[in-house]
């Protein structure tokens, strides 16, 4: 295995994340409340998708693996379960990098935004957070590899909600 947590990766096409239908069937019934349902896309418009729930782990990532993908001093991750992914652009999904043996991230193969990040021992996936067409509640919360950024970069972390709600139980 690599020393590195960040090795050099390979495209591949053979990861199926999601489902190219919309998160919700017309006229089903739930007792449960639905979620609320985000949209996010590529620069061009060609890959697009939806999201449901509340967005969890807000938080940039410097590490040099993310620097080098985003061509920015960190890339904002945001996660959502899995399973609410839908990709609903004409592009389908996006066109998936192996950059760890378990590791995939998704590209517009048009324009080149990354878009997506997602582990395949995990039921979240990471989206980047301004692929997302509303900013509301994506404030970041954490930032890996923090002291890998370069040294101008200063950010000041949102309070994260996951603290406050063990303080109070």
């Amino acid at each position: 295995m690599p020393s590195s947590p960040h090795p050099v990766g390979h495209r591949t096409s053979s990861v199926s994340i999601g489902s190219s239908s919309t998160l919700t069937e017309p006229g089903a019934v739930s007792s449960d409340p639905t979620p609320e349902v985000r949209t996010g896309r590529c620069e061009c418009g060609h890959i697009t998708y939806e999201v449901a729930g509340i967005p969890d782990d807000p938080h940039l990532c410097s590490c040099p693996h993310e620097t080098r993908i985003s061509g920015g001093p960190a890339v904002l991750w945001v996660g959502f379960p899995k399973t609410t992914l839908a990709w609903t652009g004409p592009g389908g999904e996006p066109t998936w990098y192996v950059t760890w043996p378990t590791l995939h991230r998704g590209f517009c193969p048009r324009c080149g935004s990354h878009l997506a990040s997602v582990d395949t021992d995990s039921d979240m996936i990471m989206v980047t957070g301004f692929s997302l067409d509303d900013h509301s509640g994506i404030d970041p919360v954490g930032h890996s590899f923090r002291k890998e950024a370069v040294p101008w970069m200063t950010v000041t972390l949102a309070p994260d909600p996951r603290a406050a709600q063990s303080a109070s139980s």
